[in-house]
């Protein structure tokens, strides 16, 4: 895709050309333009994969942008903790590189009516300490996910569930209250991963802790846990997949937070990979060392997240007026480097099969224009009321994208008569704002990046079902149209109820599309093959790294 250049206005001008004047990577600009970007990108051009090594490797060391806080599959619901968990917990199915879903330690699924899933088991998966995998630990992993006492994540998924039963030696039975689509996608993720029922009962709360520990079949395990220091996974020499059985022996976890330092680490050789789910501000660092960046195709996308009932930002004319003046390819450009695609819905075309429903959702896609006017963006605001409070958003402490987003769209509520702040939320602290209402006071929104898990835009629009935990606004605009989607099991069927609800959650805006974003896959050049996509998530990206000559 050819890049052209932004034509900005007024204060948005300045605030772009502010930005790419103190950008490591970005070229000066003038006459209203914003400067070229750094990468650039389309949907074609994304990676699934990357050339797998063949070489045997002693270690790897790979960064996480924090250090996880458990590694319970069904307490990790967030990039550092899948990073380290699809390696090593895995379900009865999962998802691939390309984002389909292939069957894992469930040898055959079968769902002889619209309630009931029938998994038959692998007969030849041990966990790591050599017990057999057994229909018992099957429904314990999943029943605990079960009904409204589960400290589970992954409740949204289970939701329908009546039953997991064990009904034959190698054979567990889900029965649901409802038809429900997403339920048997969902088991790709780490809403489907098996753990051993002793380990997990013997731990108690403890489990996937450093002190308790963890047990599962996955192609690494475990060796240690140094809290503020590694987490360190080996080979599982016992592995029951032959075509992923890993080439490296130890695979290291480090925990560099700050985005400059972990650019360096990569640079120097100190660390050897690393997943980024936003661009850090130096990437185009790396270019020129022995690292190589490849660019995958990613459920992943930017939004602005509204979060209170009350206030100027709770105005859904507010948000579309802002909507209207924010110039999503100058925060494409700028912002991201060229590492980011507009986008003028939450779900973009990485959430299409190559299907008929996959059609329905591209050409519904490719109804929307993207383009600022701050005309109709005046106009819309002249409709909201009073709109004197100011809009107090939360930004990320040491994130670049962060900061630059935020100026980018402070300069466009300036630019028709919003007053929009900021308030620094360091980065060991801004995940509380997903789940602490207290972490939230003071704040009308803030950025987030946020993925589904499976190929359908249905998995990411029921977070606006009004008592989905995503929703702070108790946003109900759409629900009906969600909650026929969600127990129709036709796709194309399926795919005009999700999108009678996207329509209707694009001209609301509980959250505000902003890109979609790439994975960003860093590897050391002695190394390749870790997966490329958003697959990563849920797949044992690292069982195919190996060296290269």
């Amino acid at each position: 895709m050819t890049k052209r250049p932004l034509m900005l206005t007024g204060a948005l001008a300045a605030a772009a050309l502010a930005l790419t004047a103190c950008s490591s990577g970005g070229a000066s600009g003038g006459g209203g333009e914003a400067a070229a970007a750094q990468f650039n990108i389309d949907t074609a051009s994304l990676a699934t994969t990357t050339e797998p090594g063949t070489n045997p490797v002693a270690e790897v060391t790979w960064n996480l942008p924090y250090e996880p806080m458990s590694l319970d599959p069904m307490l990790s619901f967030n990039y550092a903790e899948n990073t380290v968990d699809s390696n090593t917990c895995e379900g009865l199915t999962r998802i691939t590189p390309d984002l389909s879903i292939e069957n894992a330690l469930a040898e055959k699924v079968e769902s002889p009516n619209d309630t009931t899933y029938v998994y038959t088991l692998r007969s030849d998966v041990t966990f790591w300490d050599g017990s057999p995998l057994t229909a018992a630990d099957v429904v314990y992993s999943l029943g605990r996910q079960v009904g409204p006492d589960t400290a589970s994540y992954w409740t949204d998924y289970f939701q329908n569930v009546a039953s997991v039963e064990e009904t034959g030696e190698n054979q567990v039975t889900v029965t649901l209250t409802q038809p429900d689509a997403l339920f048997a996608q969902g088991m790709s993720s780490a809403a489907g991963a098996i753990v051993q029922q002793a380990a997990a009962e013997a731990a108690g709360e403890q489990f996937g802790t450093p002190k308790g520990g963890m047990m599962c079949t996955g192609p690494f395990k475990l060796d240690s846990w140094e809290p503020g220091k590694a987490i360190t996974l080996v080979k599982n020499e016992n592995y029951w997949d032959e075509t992923l059985i890993p080439k490296v022996e130890k695979l290291s976890f480090s925990f560099i937070a700050d985005e400059s330092t972990a650019v360096n680490a990569l640079r120097t050789g100190d660390v050897d990979g690393q997943f980024f789910y936003l661009p850090p501000a130096g990437l185009g660092q790396l270019e020129d060392s022995d690292a190589s960046i490849t660019f995958g195709k990613s459920y992943i996308f930017w939004s602005l997240r509204a979060i209170q009932e009350t206030g100027t930002f709770s105005n859904p004319k507010v948000r579309e007026a802002l909507l209207a003046a924010i110039d999503s390819r100058a925060i494409a450009d700028v912002v991201f480097q060229g590492a980011a695609i507009p986008s003028p819905v939450l779900t973009g075309p990485a959430y299409y099969a190559d299907d008929e429903a996959g059609a329905l959702f591209q050409e519904a896609f490719d109804s929307y224009e993207i383009k600022p006017d701050i005309e109709k963006a005046k106009a819309l605001l002249a409709e909201a009321g009073d709109v004197s409070a100011p809009i107090v958003l939360g930004v990320q402490g040491s994130s670049a994208v962060h900061e630059q987003t935020a100026n980018l769209i402070q300069a466009a509520g300036q630019a028709i008569g919003l007053t929009i702040e900021t308030k620094v939320i360091p980065v060991e602290q801004f995940g509380n704002l997903y789940f602490d209402p207290k972490a939230r006071e003071g704040l009308d929104g803030f950025f987030t990046t946020y993925y589904g898990n499976v190929t359908d835009p249905l998995d990411v629009y029921t977070t606006f079902m009004p008592e989905s935990t995503n929703n702070f606004i108790k946003y109900d605009g759409a629900a009906k149209e969600l909650a026929d989607a969600r127990k129709t099991l036709d796709p194309v069927e399926r795919a005009e109820y999700t999108i009678a609800a996207q329509e209707k959650i694009t001209r609301d805006l509980p959250w505000l599309p902003m890109g979609d974003l790439p994975v960003i896959l860093v590897q050391n050049n002695a190394i390749s093959g870790a997966t490329a996509s958003s697959a990563y998530l849920g797949y044992p990206w690292a069982a195919t790294i190996g060296g290269v000559e």
